[in-house]
């Protein structure tokens, strides 16, 4: 029996890789439990002498609370818009062979071309038209709009790997298009949903140019936006600025390990196998 010789290199590539991830997530989870006295006195890498909750008690009486439940309002909200329009606009496209539905499609994709930069002002006149400004469906609508082009190219790969073979023997059997899409084409779907959940809930969560621009008061404020009030005149207070992002970055980080197989198994579908 023959014995391979172990990779030296490759266990020293990976330990250079586990340092360079491991060191900021060390430095950012040990600021978290020091006073803002002790991180200035013994540094960003230095263990903390007495650990202390205070950070993440003082982000969630000063209002940080209030961020993120408007943050988790507006992700859920935009999740489920894309949910509603996009599978069935996927499906259409796909089971459609008309030249419209085509010319339709790639008109769609062309929001893949036009960041959100180039139409704030536009869409800040619109929101505002629309009584809209200040509040959370403001923030919502457009989210979900620059969304939908990117989720929608994905469905469209995943739901074109279904083989007609089962779409004729629903057919054949007398079901609708409803009943087709609804028993056959989501549940084959299910990782270019994930894929879909995910990459919208990303984008709903990590907003920043939307709340920046369409909103206002406190309590319109999400999270991106409420890491702000650790800046102020006389300087940045780090343990608490970081203890929030810790806070903001758990309930995606959450979604992203139970939905990680299916979202790579989502990215692998765009444009077909």
């Amino acid at each position: 029996m023959t014995r391979t010789r172990p990779n030296l290199l490759a266990g020293f590539g990976s330990l250079v890789w586990l340092f360079l991830v491991g060191l900021p997530l060390y430095v950012m989870l040990i600021a978290t439990f020091q006073s803002r006295a002790d991180y200035a006195a013994n540094g960003p890498l230095a263990f903390p002498e007495r650990f202390t909750l205070d950070n993440y008690v003082n982000d969630l009486n000063e209002g940080f609370g209030q961020y993120f439940l408007n943050t988790v309002i507006v992700t859920v909200s935009v999740v489920g818009i894309v949910l509603l329009l996009v599978p069935p606009l996927s499906y259409a496209i796909v089971r459609s062979r008309g030249r419209t539905t085509t010319a339709v499609f790639r008109l769609f994709l062309l929001g893949l071309a036009i960041p959100s930069q180039a139409v704030i002002v536009p869409m800040f006149y619109v929101i505002s038209q629309a009584g809209l400004y200040d509040n959370l469906i403001g923030v919502i609508l457009p989210t979900a709009a620059f969304a939908m082009p990117v989720c929608a190219l994905i469905l469209t790969g995943v739901m074109r790997d279904i083989t007609p073979d089962l779409y004729e023997a629903m057919a054949m059997d007398g079901a609708s298009s409803r009943r087709i899409f609804l028993q056959l084409v989501v549940p084959l779907s299910r990782s270019g949903l994930s894929t879909v959940v995910v990459f919208s809930a990303l984008q709903a969560w990590n907003g920043f140019l939307f709340p920046l621009v369409l909103t206002q008061s406190a309590e319109t404020k999400v999270i991106t936006m409420g890491l702000y009030d650790f800046q102020t005149e006389h300087g940045v207070d780090i343990p608490g600025l970081l203890a929030a992002v810790v806070l903001s970055m758990l309930p995606i980080l959450l979604v992203y390990l139970f939905a990680r197989r299916a979202l790579v198994q989502g990215l692998m579908g765009v444009g077909g196998k």
